[in-house]
């Protein structure tokens, strides 16, 4: 298994898309996860991470640049009692709302599918930590079209049991540049998550991320035992 570190795989690709990391710490205290948006159109860049207790949603940094808000406005984050949701759209919503009614986190996304922004048919993906008596465990999902074809929709869900200290798992929007961009492929890529602060992951993330490209980072430390947590928050625009 190839294991990469930050800095090497931020620095493959100018343009990731939108992108989430979810891991345990080297320690083994903490659940570790990452949520970061870029962007290449003036309406992409256009925006802010807004914290709203334990959720985030994003936020339009100049209301009159704003020319559509459809998949650019939504909540990345959200929390249900001991469950962090993180996902590239609205469909944290769907799994928050679901999820609240008993079904699972991949029953929940049965229900949706990949973006409608033909012709990138961009990839819905998500994350979802779970602490409990056990520990923590989690899972990532992707949603994306077969081929590029949209009348056809593979949704592939990776759960992980007791995971490893010091690795996180890494998803990301976009495989590589393109017209049209095509997709993520394959499982999610392994990471070694240094031990250090979350001021020291939030300065490595953002620094090795395209400079042209990149929006909006959010980063989170969760105590697996208390279940308290940090939060850090970078904006482009300020």
């Amino acid at each position: 298994m190839k294991i990469s570190t930050i800095k090497d795989e931020l620095g493959s690709l100018a343009y990731h898309g939108r992108g989430i990391m979810i891991g345990k710490s080297a320690d083994g205290k903490k659940a570790v996860t990452a949520y970061f948006i870029m962007g290449r159109s003036v309406n992409s860049r256009n925006r802010v991470f807004v914290l709203e207790g334990d959720d985030m949603r994003t936020k339009a940094f100049d209301e009159s640049k704003m020319t559509d808000p459809h998949l650019i406005i939504y909540y990345p984050v959200r929390v249900l009692g001991n469950k962090t949701i993180v996902t590239n759209g609205d469909q944290t919503d769907t799994i928050y709302e679901l999820m609240d009614k008993q079904m699972t986190f991949e029953q929940a996304l049965r229900t949706r599918e990949f973006e409608d922004d033909k012709p990138n048919f961009t990839p819905r993906i998500s994350g979802i930590i779970r602490l409990d008596k056990e520990g923590m465990n989690y899972a990532m999902s992707i949603l994306k079209s077969a081929e590029g074809d949209d009348s056809s929709c593979e949704r592939f869900t990776y759960a992980y049991s007791n995971p490893l200290c010091g690795r996180a798992k890494f998803i990301h929007t976009y495989n590589c540049e393109g017209d049209p961009l095509p997709s993520f492929e394959g499982e999610p890529k392994t990471l070694e998550l240094p031990d250090v602060t979350i001021d020291e992951l939030t300065d490595l993330i953002w620094t090795n991320l395209n400079e042209d490209n990149k929006v909006s980072l959010f980063v989170r430390y969760i105590d697996i035992e208390s279940g308290e947590s940090e939060t850090r928050v970078v904006n482009k625009n300020n």
